[in-house]
């Protein structure tokens, strides 16, 4: 009897570990859901001479400005394959990116990480404090400083 509480224990443990894991990985794909939350608008640009197209972030995605969130991404290595502080993230593969595939520039965001942070080819979760940019057309709009990575 005694074996079989301690596997029951072991077993709730687990499953509780697991469930808290995938509420963050739930959590990471709804926060690039609400960030592509976003419309465009023309504005002339003095500095290059046109119409550029210029982010009008949504209400939902302002209330996440300057707050810290959770997301879901892939590491896109500016400065090789490597371990990184500073890197842009992807809600999507990099084959598949804003840069390389035909996602939107609502699914990218640069990243300054608190530590390095190993690059890999895998989905990874980070926490850190969100920033919108919409004022410079050779920035991304959003911006994590203060990023972790959230241990799965």
């Amino acid at each position: 009897m005694k074996h079989f509480l301690s596997i029951c224990i072991f077993m709730l443990g687990f499953a509780t570990l697991v469930s808290a894991q995938e509420d963050k990985v739930a959590e990471g794909k709804k926060t690039w859901k609400t960030l592509s939350k976003i419309t465009f608008k023309k504005e002339f640009d003095e500095f290059m001479g046109f119409k550029v197209d210029v982010p009008v972030f949504s209400e939902e995605v302002k209330a996440l400005d300057g707050k810290e969130i959770i997301i879901r991404g892939y590491i896109i290595p500016t400065e090789g394959y490597k371990s990184h502080k500073a890197f842009v993230f992807s809600a999507y593969p990099y084959n598949l990116c804003y840069f390389c595939g035909g996602a939107g520039p609502e699914t990218v965001m640069d990243v300054e990480a608190d530590e390095d942070i190993k690059y890999t080819a895998d989905p990874v979760i980070l926490k850190g404090v969100l920033q919108l940019r919409s004022g410079d057309i050779n920035q991304l709009f959003y911006s994590m400083t203060n990023a972790r990575l959230v241990k799965e």
